[in-house]
């Protein structure tokens, strides 16, 4: 088999000819992906396109048949995941969880031995950089199981942020969001991104958010088949080749900066 070579220098992952077959479906079929360093970046594609198996395989919980990944450039392994960070689509919870905000982000911390005796000002104070900016403040001493689905993914994004990532994989993070809320979501997914100085891969169905928020897009179904800019990959041939069906990339305006995607 012919070497495989990275280039290391200035991207976050990079990706080459990697293959994964779940059951009898080859769900990823090469995939070779680039991503650099400190950008917004979306991940598009229709269901069973193969989105969060990559995200699987970026996170070290699915091996590739085939191909290889890297991190930084380094092989993925527990050294360089701990410079990542991730976001589920959901987190199911019984009602009768009973865990505090608090308790649950505490548990995360690093060092976090002996958290429960120290006090909720010490605790908070371990918790301000991780909570800036989400709005949490006012909510730590809720049941995690009591939230709406938009608190409970803010307090995913501030669990997530505690190890100080360099790397943020958001897997459809408006999946329990209602519609109002997703736009001021996206908006505070940017704001995370310019304060912690990440950068994000961002698995998303809103194409008109796509559009507005990330820097690059990466269009999947299998292998990567196109990307670039919103502008470029938001075209109408390049979506088809991703979704197999005509999309039109219709753009119209509510306002400065509105735009809508179908």
């Amino acid at each position: 088999m012919a070497e495989i070579r990275f280039h290391p220098g200035g991207l976050a992952i990079e990706s080459r000819g990697v293959r994964v077959t779940l059951g009898d479906t080859q769900v990823l079929r090469g995939v070779d992906l680039h991503v650099p360093r400190g950008k917004i970046v979306a991940l598009i594609g229709p269901n069973g396109s193969g989105k969060t198996t990559l995200l699987r395989c970026l996170l070290g919980l699915q091996k590739p048949d085939a191909g290889e990944i890297r991190l930084f450039g380094e092989h993925i392994g527990p050294k360089v995941l701990k410079r990542v960070g991730y976001v589920p689509q959901r987190l199911p919870l019984d009602r009768s969880f009973i865990l505090s905000v608090r308790e649950f982000l505490a548990l995360r911390l690093p060092g976090t031995a002996g958290w429960f005796w120290q006090s909720h000002r010490r605790t908070d104070a371990l918790l301000r950089d991780a909570l800036e900016g989400l709005d949490l403040e006012g909510i730590l001493g809720r049941p995690l199981s009591g939230l709406s689905g938009g608190q409970l993914q803010r307090v995913l994004i501030a669990s997530s942020l505690l190890t100080k990532p360099e790397l943020l994989l958001l897997d459809e993070p408006t999946a329990g969001v209602d519609r109002p809320g997703e736009q001021s979501f996206y908006e505070l997914i940017t704001e995370v991104h310019r304060r912690h100085k990440l950068t994000v891969v961002l698995v998303s169905h809103d194409l008109s958010m796509v559009y507005r928020h990330a820097s690059r897009v990466y269009a999947l179904n299998g292998v990567i088949c196109c990307e670039g800019t919103p502008e470029e990959v938001m075209s109408a041939d390049s979506l088809k080749q991703a979704y197999g069906i005509h999309v039109t990339p219709y753009h119209h305006d509510h306002g400065p900066g509105h735009h809508h995607v179908h």
